[in-house]
């Protein structure tokens, strides 16, 4: 390939006015702070409530398409936030009419973390539709683009509109080598051409992409294809800024970006520079500044009720180790969660080391939802329950439907040693299929019906049901007033917020007075007139029991002595396979564990009789705790 010598933009004269003539070539500019970027940032922990201030103002913005829905939200909404996501969806379309709406769809994985079968897919792409979508972002974390057939035909059949998307990632820290290289990119796109999409998006989805690397790309798929071209690329290297500008000047279409207060760190490119960067050039995008300015002012008043969510152990807001590890900056706030709750944080530089080699033996996966959450927990899981370097003990349910074949087909074999032993007595058996996955998998919305059919009052719930059956029905019980809404899961408020802050200035000026009771410390505090008492631990005082049960310590004795079963890893218990009574062998799964949205079996690892059953679907449980009592056999 022979690449150009990277021209300038085209200047023209400088208007900062919001009524300037419109450019020549105008970028197309998405705005994603409604999904992406919160998701990046605050855990998608953004509630609707502090969307609704905005909404109308982003919609008079100019905005090409607004991201509101897809990825995270669906699963996190109704988990922790007690929220319909379906009625976001409707509510935010009542205050946005005029721009259209986009969503990240993963494919057969629809917003969940497994492919689902056919009909669920069409049941969930129709009801988005139904309820204001317009613009599917339809990507497969394999880029094996079988996965996208399903959900096309719904899409198309609405004359709604296909993004197809090529995911990137690398091996290396630069586009090159002998997988990820310019031709492997170049093949994919011709592939979605091909495949009849309406637009392609290049999803960088750790922010690898490298200015000059994008700019050559744009320029060789603009010498095949007038399909437009829309570059979506993260901060957390430090090179969002630069590869979108690169990818102006090589003639992409459309950017994505967020407003400032939800932009960079593991976020995107902020979109209030690129407006005023592109004034006076001929892809001016015609937005006016001061309705950006107006809606980041707006959108400052309720960050404080998210910063405690910012994971970010630096003050530094990039980071340039993304290139060497091509870690997603979601996967590594889990690996950091996941360790942090097994007091094992001292281990994250093995399983930095050891990403590398567990990603190239489950195929030289590209690393994104749900792809970089089975290589991250598979690697924990290498890391604290190996007892030597490759051994593979606790191989997660994923990672075994990924060697047989159940999310498609990786970029390169899967390490033949690794793939038979998690396909050893596997379900749907030991050999790999090469079939579309959506193809063998059953229909399952009937059986659905059948079992939410009480709970379930419409479609939308049961599709919600059929992506997340534990905390699906969960939620369908708060939203029913059938179970009261947890504390923790209400949305705290700005009044809340405040008084927080107050009590923190306090204690920082030494304005808190100590009342001195019991082991721990309690400390009386006045805001706005009205009084608290606050007890915080000493940390040089006597400890204070936590409990008042089975010490988890003698959980663990109890699991080696006995056969009786602990949790390894925290997590939230999905099913219980068996009953007081069942007789059990060595290697019987007996619980299904799901940590980092991931499944674990949990096995028998003594034969003998359930005595005791101490955990039930939908529990969340922190390591060491007793789930089972095996009575061993005489």
């Amino acid at each position: 390939m022979i690449f150009d010598k990277h021209g300038v933009l085209q200047m023209t004269q400088m208007n900062y006015g919001s009524d300037r003539p419109k450019a020549e070539n105008p970028i197309k500019i998405n705005d994603v702070s409604l999904r992406d970027g919160h998701q990046s940032l605050f855990a998608t922990r953004g509630r609707t409530e502090d969307m609704l201030p905005v909404a109308e103002m982003i919609d008079e913005a100019g905005y090409n398409a607004v991201e509101t829905w897809g990825g995270a939200t669906f699963d996190t909404m109704h988990r922790f936030l007690g929220e319909d996501p379906w009625e976001r969806l409707r509510v935010l379309k009542k205050y946005m009419p005029k721009t259209p709406f986009s969503m990240l769809l993963r494919g057969q994985n629809v917003v969940g973390y497994r492919n689902y079968a056919d009909d669920v897919v069409q049941s969930f792409v129709q009801r988005s539709i139904d309820n204001g979508m317009d613009i599917f972002r339809c990507f497969d974390a394999l880029n094996d683009f079988r996965n996208f057939e399903t959900a096309a035909k719904v899409i198309k059949d609405n004359k709604k509109h296909l993004q197809g998307v090529v995911c990137y990632t690398l091996n290396q820290p630069r586009l090159g080598g002998e997988v990820y290289n310019m031709e492997y990119y170049i093949n994919k796109v011709k592939d979605l051409i091909e495949f009849g999409v309406d637009s392609v998006c290049i999803k960088d989805m750790a922010g690898l992409i490298a200015p000059y690397d994008i700019y050559n790309l744009v320029r060789e798929i603009k010498k095949f294809t007038d399909t437009p071209i829309n570059l979506h690329t993260h901060f957390t290297s430090g090179m969002g800024d630069l590869a979108i500008f690169k990818a102006i000047e090589a003639g992409v279409d459309i950017v994505d970006t967020c407003i400032g207060p939800y932009a960079y760190r593991t976020s995107h490119p902020a979109v209030e520079p690129m407006i005023m960067s592109l004034l006076g050039t001929n892809r001016d995008s015609g937005m006016d500044i001061n309705k950006i300015n107006e809606i980041a002012a707006e959108m400052e008043k309720y960050i404080p009720k998210y910063k405690h969510l910012d994971n970010s152990p630096k003050y530094a807001t990039t980071d340039i180790n993304v290139l060497l590890h091509q870690t997603p900056g979601g996967m590594l706030s889990n690996l950091v969660n996941q360790l942090k709750a097994m007091d094992a944080l001292d281990k994250l530089p093995e399983v930095y080391r050891l990403l590398p080699k567990v990603r190239k033996d489950l195929g030289n996966i590209p690393l994104v939802t749900p792809t970089s959450q089975i290589v991250g927990v598979q690697t924990v899981n290498n890391v604290l329950f190996d007892s030597y370097e490759g051994e593979y003990a606790q191989i997660t349910k994923e990672v075994k439907d990924l060697c047989y074949g159940l999310y498609g087909k990786t970029t390169h074999p899967i390490n033949p040693e690794v793939q038979k032993k998690a396909l050893k007595d596997y379900p749907r058996g030991e050999e790999p299929i090469t079939a579309r996955p959506g193809s063998i998998l059953e229909p399952e919305m009937d059986a659905v019906k059948a079992e939410f059919g009480d709970l379930a009052k419409d479609i939308d719930d049961e599709v919600l049901c059929a992506l997340y059956p534990i905390t699906g029905k969960r939620f369908l019980k708060w939203k029913y007033g059938v179970e009261e809404v947890p504390a923790d899961v209400k949305a705290k408020t700005m009044a809340e917020v405040e008084k927080e802050q107050e009590l923190v200035r306090k204690a920082l000026s030494g304005e808190l007075t100590s009342k001195g009771k019991g082991n721990g410390r309690e400390l009386e505090v006045t805001v706005d007139g009205e009084t608290f008492t606050v007890e915080i631990n000493d940390p040089n005082g006597p400890a204070t029991p936590q409990f008042k049960g089975r010490k988890k310590k003698d959980a663990a004795k109890d699991e080696m002595e006995s056969g009786s079963v602990v949790a390894p890893i925290p997590g939230m218990i999905v099913e219980c396979k068996v009953k007081v009574g069942d007789e059990v062998k060595v290697g019987d799964t007996l619980v299904v564990l799901e940590a980092m949205k991931m499944m674990n079996n949990l096995d028998a690892k003594a034969e003998g009789t359930v005595k005791e059953i101490k955990c039930d679907s939908g529990d969340s449980v922190a390591k060491g705790d007793l789930l089972l009592v095996i009575e061993p056999k005489a």
